[in-house]
């Protein structure tokens, strides 16, 4: 009996020891903007697609700028 207790302690100490924290988070350091434009110029078929719609968003974020600052 006092085997299985000290066998259950040994298992639930190794769980729990191993000195890291695992609440850490990994963020990216780059923006979305950031990697949207490293993809837009990569060779991958399909990117210049990503560089199109940035040029269209940025083109319809500037006029509604332009909009808003005439009212």
């Amino acid at each position: 009996m006092r085997i299985l207790i000290l066998a259950g302690l040994i298992v639930v100490g190794g769980c729990g020891g191993s000195g890291q924290s695992s609440n850490k988070v990994n963020r990216d350091t780059l923006t979305e903007r950031q990697s949207d434009s490293i993809l837009a110029k990569s060779s991958i078929p399909g990117a210049s697609a990503v560089g199109k719609a940035m040029k269209a968003a940025d083109t319809t974020s500037s006029r509604v700028q332009a909009s808003d600052s005439v009212h």
